[in-house]
């Protein structure tokens, strides 16, 4: 028998990996059916793959492969590089890129909202990737509130039909009550359409001005 001790330098001993720990069911995608908005797409929604925090171990190398399994081909990621490191997955969007997914990388603070320019450039991204029958997944920490705000707007900006009300509905019905989490991105979702047009018409005449 060696001494317990020995165990402490083995090289196959690392706290970081931690690998008998980790969470071996496969990563929950939840599908938002787009056809209320008139498109024939489902954008998928999930929790940060790879993530170790707290009591939550997921191994990133599994949960990236997953992914890919489905089919997936464009994410879009919610979380800031701070939280990528905290939660243990700093090379995250590099991991992507080794997969052939397109990432596309825009940050919002945890329980915050994105200026409207950001969100119209969000917006916009996802909607070419709608277009083109691109598979699309998109997630932030927890994939409660920033990833169901955004889809909210989403659900908004493809169709003029839809209230501010049944977009959060939707998405609760979804992702549990939890989704949109914060009093400020309820009101940011009431208040998305307003500020969109502003920010469409304040640009369309900045295009026009500099044009002439």
């Amino acid at each position: 028998m060696k001494p317990p001790s020995s165990l402490q330098t083995s090289e196959f001993d690392s706290s970081d990996e931690e690998p008998i720990e980790d969470e071996q069911t496969p990563i929950q995608i939840s599908w938002l059916p787009l056809s209320p908005v008139n498109c024939s797409q489902f954008l998928g929604l999930c929790a940060l793959p790879g993530c170790k925090f707290k009591n939550v171990r997921r191994n990133i190398q599994k949960d990236t492969e997953e992914l890919k399994s489905y089919g997936i081909q464009d994410i879009f990621v919610f979380c800031t590089r701070g939280e990528l490191s905290k939660y243990r997955v700093p090379n995250l969007l590099d991991l992507y890129h080794q997969y052939a997914i397109i990432t596309h990388h825009h940050p919002i603070p945890d329980g915050g909202t994105p200026d409207i320019a950001s969100c119209c450039e969000i917006m916009e991204e996802l909607a070419i990737c709608l277009k083109n029958n691109r598979k699309t997944l998109i997630h932030c920490y927890g994939g409660l509130g920033r990833s169901c705000l955004v889809a909210a707007c989403l659900l908004l900006y493809l169709s003029d039909t839809v209230s501010p009300q049944q977009a959060i509905d939707s998405l609760r019905d979804l992702r549990g009550s939890g989704a949109i989490q914060t009093i400020k991105q309820y009101n940011y979702l009431h208040e998305f359409r307003d500020k969109l047009a502003a920010h469409l018409s304040s640009r369309d005449s900045l295009s026009r001005s500099v044009s002439r």
